[in-house]
């Protein structure tokens, strides 16, 4: 156990900031992380107050944002950033030189190889302990951003324009990106350490000083108007009041996660005088409430980075239905729209949304076939391999499936007035919290044998719920298939 403890205030990283770790007992991988997103947030009101467009060329400002990003990787991981730099040039070697109908592919394979096997070194070396130095939080970003510019040059290069979504083809590259570009938007200090990833032309867009006037432009065109409240030619949009009241939000979660998320442990779950005398729906609350007392962690990290994001001047979205400015186009999660989720898709599409963002765009929308099925699997080798990820993954896929399968079959039932209606929200509510909690388990605990152990307490419920669901509504969509068959020619005949 003193190991344990000894090695959460060990890093490849800076040892700077050691006392201040062991002041406050905080692992200094956390404190050097905290550290550097705090400066980043300074150093974002200087990049767009002093470093905008209007003060310095977008080589200068693209220099800068690489500068400061790999100075910040390089004091959070030490030499472990040198992995971070190897994947981003070798990335760019295939951008430059692959032929355009297969740099995708090939980025794909090389960005998601490179991070495996990262990964897979991370388990053996450290047998699932929490690293004291974990470097595959930015490796994973910079994966996302690799495959991101990949297929949207593929798209604008290698396909014809018919053959593109509308997304596609407003996100295609038609040129190849020049190392400083393709470096600061990997590297750029507003996104390196936790994302969010994000289009490269939106990021070319915003270094160059386009960033708003094009989003108000696209904003307007698409509302068939041809200005937005005159904002269309204003040179400027104060971020400040989002930042400021997403900095409230991460102030709250703080505060949460040190009074509440300490005191209900994750690993509590798998205790075994825990599982043995506590009643099972004892066990199924507490489940219940230390997922979601885990869940500000997340909610701080992410909201941290777009404030960050937001006070350089990215992240402007276009003007909101009240006509005021919204600066979430690359917000990672909606808060409100994860703790009300009535269904397991809505929960998936508010949080980390980003990333969603970007396995829709490489793998769902691609898939030839099973797309959900392939989604979820990419997913789980995007977070790594340890078990628990696959777990949790792979059991998304029936749930999900049930829930579709649900909403199609029964939904309906329940929309004759608003009682009712609010009845079935209650009730879906419940049942996606709850599914939710069964679901990320795993992912918490992320060895095979204490998912198990979770797994055997809670009598592997939500699991053969999910199959009855399927197997059930299956046969009767079936048989509602069938006598809707035989029904239409008697229908034909009676309209005759």
């Amino acid at each position: 156990m003193g190991d344990r403890v000894d090695a959460a205030f060990k890093t490849t990283g800076s040892k700077l900031l050691l006392p201040v770790s062991e002041f406050f007992g905080f692992p200094l991988d956390q404190v050097n992380f905290l550290a550097c997103q705090v400066f980043a947030l300074v150093a974002a009101f200087w990049f767009r107050l002093y470093l905008g467009p209007r003060h310095a060329s977008p080589l200068v400002r693209h220099a800068v944002a690489t500068l400061f990003g790999v100075a910040f990787v390089i004091f959070c991981f030490g030499w472990y950033s040198v992995h971070i730099l190897i994947l981003v040039l070798l990335s760019y070697m295939v951008i430059i030189t692959a032929d355009i109908s297969n740099v995708h592919r090939y980025s794909l394979v090389l960005s998601m190889g490179y991070l495996t096997a990262c990964q897979i070194s991370r388990v053996f070396i450290y047998n699932y302990g929490i690293l004291s130095t974990d470097f595959s939080g930015p490796l994973m970003i910079v994966t996302q951003k690799i495959t991101t510019l990949a297929f949207q040059l593929h798209d604008g290069v290698g396909k014809k324009p018919e053959e593109l979504t509308l997304d596609q083809k407003r996100l295609a590259l038609i040129q190849r990106p020049s190392l400083v570009e393709y470096l600061s938007y990997n590297l750029n200090f507003l996104s390196v350490l936790v994302g969010p990833c994000s289009n490269f032309q939106d990021y070319v867009d915003f270094i160059d000083g386009r960033h708003i006037q094009r989003r108000l432009r696209e904003q307007a065109e698409g509302a068939g108007n041809g200005h937005l409240n005159g904002y269309d030619k204003s040179p400027d949009i104060s971020p400040l009041n989002a930042v400021c009241s997403k900095l409230l939000m991460c102030c709250g979660c703080m505060l949460f996660f040190l009074t509440v998320t300490r005191s209900l442990p994750i690993m509590h779950n798998v205790d075994p005088h825990f599982i043995s005398h506590a009643p099972f729906l004892t066990r199924l609350v507490y489940a219940f409430l230390s997922i979601q007392a885990a869940r500000p962690k997340f909610y701080f990290a992410w909201t941290l980075a777009d404030a960050i994001n937001n006070a350089a001047g990215y992240g402007f979205k276009g003007m909101d239905a009240n006509g005021k400015p919204s600066w979430d186009l690359i917000c990672n999660l909606n808060i409100w729209g994860i703790e009300t989720a009535t269904s397991f898709k809505t929960f998936i599409d508010n949080w980390n949304i980003q990333t969603g963002v970007w396995l829709k765009s490489v793998c769902y929308d691609r898939a030839p076939h099973h797309p959900m099925a392939l989604t979820f699997v990419l997913s789980a080798l995007w977070h790594g391999v340890y078990p628990g990820y696959y777990f949790t993954f792979i059991t998304a896929i029936p749930i999900t499936a049930a829930a579709r399968a649900v909403r199609r079959c029964v939904r309906h039932y329940f929309l004759c007035s608003r009682g009712v209606k609010l009845l079935y929200d209650i009730m879906t509510w419940a049942a996606t919290q709850l599914a939710i909690c069964y679901t990320v388990m795993p992912f918490l605990l992320l060895a095979v044998e204490p998912t198990m152990v979770y797994y055997r307490s809670m009598f592997f419920h939500v699991h053969l719920i999910s199959m009855l669901i399927i197997c059930f509504l299956a046969i009767h969509l079936r048989t509602g298939s069938i006598q809707s068959q035989t029904k239409q020619p008697f229908n034909d005949k009676m309209k005759k």
